[in-house]
């Protein structure tokens, strides 16, 4: 498994805000996560990179052969060579002040490879510190150029009215793009299991390994608790794929779409990979060993091991610390923070103004994505307002020009998307028809209104950094955890950050991040009860119960769990566990299907 010089990565962010992000950081040994969502996105930040750089840029239209797929490896083929010859001009720089190399080193967290620089900083000058600089310079390797697909954006491919083959699909397409480009580094699988794009990638050989047992495409699954790593983990090995990677995500405290779970916090759900995991180990090397043995492929150089990493809500250096040294964490993710650093990520300077000035309200756990799954959104942000223009105006929707989401067949044959005019314009007809309560109508014409065209406006940001679109009005797709930070910093500054350096808090009230994700599990579980009541939510018997249950036991693990916290920590982490424990037994939760209300 490669070696990686930070302790941290940077997520995947919407479909633009880290398209780019490798061309950025990587050299610096810093790993980050370009989506493979947006191809129309993907094949014009190629023209403009291309550009920039005089290299020649060969355009793969829309309706030619295998576009999609070929538009994804052209780009990361793109991206791969341009971070190689970073590289390789950062490991040539000098070791003075102001370096590309020196950059690299002074950010790099404490570690064997920083105290060798630091020794070779006070060696004298000559012979010897020639000798150890010269040591250091292929040490310092550029971070990893990872990919994500979500799995549930996969919609069947159509031309002339035809659906096309399986192949054709949007992750399916992706996928291939993927496995086809030079890059060695990871594919990262999010939002469950895929099990056609499971058993398509067992179809390429750079996600086997070699004879030497490396393996060029590693896969990280992104989950929200131990069973989904655990099932998805074993579906995969069975087909001699390894996973190399499990990258645990807080249901709610994350930015974009949040996968709630049933009430399990994110503390219990590490606390069950940390006592689990050599046994997960165990299993699905079984399983893989088994695979590869019936296919007739070499094991005996087989994966041992499997890195386990966290991501959502992570705010301070403490925190930080306290997930890799308690639940012995290969490493964590930062995503949202990273949004107010330019050098790093793509947000164009209206939208950076309105993250700065984000208070808690502004951002919102809302109905705007047309996959139906809740979907944290700035209330201040283009996109919205756009929204709630169209809306005033009696032209709601939009007019679906990508249709990366296009899935419902309420009322047409082919998928259509949730966000567009064609399905809001029908569906609103259509509630009229539905024999629903005022309140119950009221509440369906909201959720059908909410709905955005995030496949175009997750890109806004960088249509108009980079010219392609003046009139682009860029959603964002934030964690609540923006609102804790208020001023646009340098890379090395958040890098800092994040290693306790230094702090970029501007909110010293800030609570924990594991009471802040309670928090929003308590208002989520009263959302979900609200859509109950009014017959709107189909959720089983006893779900409400033991979705309670989950929440009251994760308060009294994190009781037990204030004893590895500082003295001036835990008293206000215990003082907030009473209030919302307190808060939890108040929910009245139903136990039986409500009668419906007309």
């Amino acid at each position: 498994m490669r070696n990686q010089p930070h302790s941290f990565h940077i997520p995947v962010m919407g479909t633009g805000f880290t398209i780019d992000t490798p061309l950025k950081v990587a050299r610096y040994g810093i790993s980050s996560v370009i989506s493979l969502v947006d191809d129309v996105l993907i094949e014009q930040v190629r023209k403009f990179h291309c550009d920039r750089l005089g290299e020649l840029f060969e355009p793969i239209g829309a309706g030619e052969d295998d576009a999609r797929a070929r538009r994804i490896t052209a780009y990361l083929n793109l991206v791969d060579g341009i971070v190689r010859r970073q590289s390789l001009a950062l490991q040539a720089a000098p070791f003075e002040d102001g370096s590309e190399i020196t950059r690299y080193f002074r950010m790099l967290p404490d570690s064997p490879l920083k105290m060798a620089y630091e020794e070779m900083l006070v060696a004298p000058d000559g012979p010897e510190k020639e000798r150890r600089q010269a040591l250091l310079r292929p040490l310092a390797v550029p971070g990893s150029i990872d990919v994500n697909i979500m799995t549930k954006l996969d919609s069947d491919a159509y031309r002339n009215g035809q659906k096309l083959s399986p192949e054709c699909a949007d992750a399916m397409a992706a996928l291939r793009g993927f496995a086809r480009s030079a890059l060695s580094s990871a594919i990262i699988f999010s939002a469950g299991i895929n099990q056609r794009l499971y058993r398509y990638a067992a179809t390429f050989d750079d996600f086997f390994a070699d004879e030497s047992g490396q393996l060029k495409k590693t896969i990280i699954l992104k989950v929200s608790d131990f069973h989904s790593a655990e099932v998805q983990g074993k579906f995969l090995a069975k087909r001699g794929l390894w996973v190399s990677e499990f990258r645990i995500e807080s249901g709610l405290n994350c930015g974009g779409h949040a996968f709630a779970t049933d009430g399990h916090l994110l503390g219990p759900v590490l606390e069950e990979f940390k006592q689990k995991r050599p046994e997960l180990i165990l299993a699905l090397r079984e399983a893989y060993l088994k695979a590869l043995d019936a296919q007739g492929r070499p094991a005996s150089q087989a994966p041992g091991n499997a890195r386990i990493t966290v991501q959502g809500g992570i705010g301070t250096a403490l925190e930080n610390d306290f997930l890799l040294r308690y639940y012995l964490l290969d490493g964590t993710g930062w995503g949202t923070p990273f949004l107010l650093v330019p050098e790093a990520t793509n947000v164009d300077r209206n939208q950076l103004e309105k993250l700065l000035l984000a208070k808690p309200g502004d951002v919102f756990l809302s109905d705007s994505s047309p996959l139906g799954v809740p979907f944290w959104n700035l209330r201040t942000s283009s996109s919205e307002e756009a929204r709630r223009r169209r809306n005033e105006a009696g032209n709601p929707g939009s007019p679906c020009p990508k249709g990366y989401a296009t899935f419902n067949t309420e009322f047409t044959e082919t998928p259509v998307c949730l966000a567009s005019r064609t399905y809001i314009t029908r569906k609103l007809e259509h509630l009229a028809e539905e024999n629903l309560s005022e309140e119950q109508l009221a509440f369906s014409r909201q959720s059908v209104l909410a709905k955005s065209c995030l496949c175009h406006d997750l890109a806004g940001g960088v249509a108009l950094n980079y010219d392609f679109d003046a009139k682009a009005t860029p959603a964002i797709c934030c964690g609540p955890n923006i609102v804790n930070f208020s001023k646009l910093a340098s890379l090395e500054e958040m890098v800092g950050h994040i290693y306790g350096r230094l702090c970029l808090l501007a909110n010293s009230e800030r609570p924990n991040m594991f009471v802040q994700e309670l928090r929003l599990y308590v208002e989520h579980l009263r959302q979900e009860i609200k859509r109950f009541s009014i017959g709107l939510s189909r959720r089983p018997q006893g779900y409400f119960a033991t979705f309670q249950e989950n929440l009251l036991a994760g308060v009294d693990y994190y009781r037990g769990l204030a004893k590895q916290f500082i003295d001036d920590q835990r008293g206000r982490f215990l003082e907030e566990l009473e209030s919302l424990q307190a808060e939890i037994e108040r929910v009245l939760v139903p136990v039986a299907a409500p009668s419906p209300k007309k």
